[in-house]
């Protein structure tokens, strides 16, 4: 106790999500649990979801350890976490999963949805169990968890006549973006995220609640063999921001964490997004798409329209249109479609 007249011990600044509570799905491994660990480094008691299949197409019996590991963790450094080992894709186990996180914290704040498995195969091969199982992992499984969180924020600002504090991160892919040749069912799936996330956005922007999504690149568990060979850690020279320069066992010199040489594409770069789209800071951030790897984000700005053709007649004719449209084409190289293949050019600089 502090004498009359004299100041007290500093009181510490409150961390970003001190008083908080989020649920991270697809948290064991990987994506999820880098975000489960930055959210609770950053205040927050969280949830830690995980149906715990081994195989990344979503084979393999189902297992608490992943969940069960990554809430030892948090609490180990001295944070709040519960283990839920729920499938998302189950309409009633994503009920469960939120109802879960306010009977043991009181509320829920923060959805992270980053869950999903990978079945690839080109479109003219692939059958429709593959097609069915992706989709219902990501597209429904974000879906599910946040019908019910968006249910629960909109009885919460009606019954406090006012706006409250809601965050959901969902999680696309450049594959979606860019396209990608042999993953028709996780593009689409990936496309429809984002479709969820900005009409998610729109109707809870009343009630306080924002929605965002990001296009991640990381080396995980689903895209080991993915990124096999792509720039391994230490082989970039140069460092990162309060980091220093060593070398790896290879002898490379490169950017060097805590815990040796950072991966450019260690999961560990995308947390930190996670962390501040879910915080205060992020208010006004709603119904925005970035792209995070390796130290960069980017902004993606939404499709504008390119050329405009009007009808000289009460309706087009099959004519008219081939006159307006052949040419507006016929210069244009054939791989440039829709997609914004330019965002695989992104990096760090």
């Amino acid at each position: 106790m502090s004498s009359p007249g004299l100041p007290g011990p500093p009181r510490l600044p409150l961390l970003p999500l001190e008083g908080r509570v989020a649920v991270v799905t697809g948290a064991g491994r990987g994506l999820g649990r880098a975000e489960a660990l930055e959210l609770a480094r950053l205040g927050a008691a969280v949830v830690v979801n995980d149906y715990g299949q081994p195989g990344r197409d979503g084979s393999g019996d189902a297992s608490a350890v992943p969940a069960e590991e990554v809430s030892a963790e948090i609490r180990a450094a001295g944070g709040r976490a519960l283990a839920h080992t729920g499938d998302v894709a189950d309409h009633e186990q994503a009920r469960a999963l939120v109802e879960s996180a306010i009977a043991e914290f009181g509320q829920l704040d923060i959805l992270v949805n980053n869950a999903g498995i990978l079945r690839d195969r080109m479109v003219f091969s692939m059958s429709e169990d593959e097609w069915d199982s992706v989709i219902r992992v990501h597209l429904k499984g974000h879906f599910n968890t946040t019908r019910f969180a968006s249910a629960y924020w909109r009885a919460r600002s009606k019954a406090a006549d006012a706006p409250v504090y809601g965050r959901i991160v969902n999680t696309s892919s450049e594959a979606f973006l860019a396209g990608s040749a042999g993953q028709p069912n996780y593009a689409a799936a990936k496309g429809g995220i984002v479709g969820l996330t900005t009409s998610t956005a729109l109707a809870l922007s009343k009630y306080g609640v924002t929605a965002n999504v990001i296009c991640p690149r990381a080396r995980t568990r689903m895209t080991a063999d993915v990124f096999a060979g792509y720039q391994e850690p230490g082989e970039r020279e140069g460092t990162t921001e309060g980091q220093g320069q060593g070398q790896d066992a290879g002898g490379r010199r490169g950017p060097v964490g805590p815990l040796g040489p950072l991966d450019p594409l260690a999961p560990e770069h995308v947390a930190p997004l996670v962390g501040y789209l879910a915080s205060p800071a992020a208010a006004h951030v709603n119904g925005q798409l970035l792209v995070v790897h390796g130290g960069m984000v980017a902004v993606v700005e939404r499709p504008r329209v390119a050329a405009k053709f009007d009808t000289k007649q009460e309706a087009f004719t099959y004519d008219e249109l081939d006159a307006l449209l052949t040419p507006h084409y016929a210069d244009r190289p054939p791989g440039q479609t829709f997609a914004a293949a330019e965002v695989l050019a992104l990096r760090h600089e």
